[in-house]
């Protein structure tokens, strides 16, 4: 358990020791508040994992799930991969398809099947197994891409991270979770690490 419905303990600010009080404890979900409390991540770092969480976005709202996270770049998404969580219908990052809910952000974009309305529970599986990332949402396949493969280099070249030195470099990584200035919760977060 990533977050037993009460304890924060596991989680804390990137490039910080602690926890911005604007992440708090709601109905047994981390709920973000409101803007100002940075972007999370886990304690721990996490190589081959399979995380499962619910995610619930306010109307309008944009936040993200992030693999693979260090603290070397700028930001927590200098050099990790982001699955999007956004209100597809009201946010206005919806004009590309691979910037939909569900979706590796920027680069595979989530099938219509996956996606629920703001303000109902979604259900997120991510999957990494040697390298290879699998993404569910709401039980549809939303990617599968091998990092660093033939597809992988193809999308990142056609993507915003293009230029990015350093972007999903890591063999491991802290999960982490976007503060886009909205208001989001998350609840049953699990993962399992996958033993070589």
């Amino acid at each position: 358990m990533l977050f037993d419905g009460k304890d924060l303990s596991q989680w804390r600010n990137f490039k910080g020791d602690g926890l911005s009080d604007k992440w708090v404890v709601e109905d047994g979900a981390i709920k973000l508040a409101g803007a100002g409390g940075g972007d999370i991540l886990t304690r721990a770092k996490y190589r081959d994992f399979d995380l499962r969480l619910d995610w619930k976005i306010a109307e309008g709202g944009n936040s993200g799930i992030f693999v693979l996270a260090d603290e070397t770049g700028e930001h927590i998404y200098s050099h990790a991969p982001e699955i999007q969580i956004l209100d597809n219908e009201r946010h206005p990052d919806n004009k590309l398809d691979t910037h939909l809910s569900g979706s590796l952000y920027d680069m595979i974009a989530s099938p219509a099947a996956s996606h629920r309305i703001a303000g109902e529970w979604n259900r997120v599986r991510i999957l990494l197994d040697q390298g290879r990332l699998t993404i569910w949402q709401n039980g549809v396949q939303t990617a599968s891409v091998e990092i660093h493969g033939a597809e992988w280099k193809r999308l990142v070249a056609a993507s915003k991270f293009a230029g990015w030195a350093g972007f999903a470099a890591n063999e491991s990584g802290h999960i982490g979770l976007q503060d886009h200035g909205d208001v989001v919760w998350f609840k049953n977060l699990k993962i399992k690490e996958l033993k070589r």
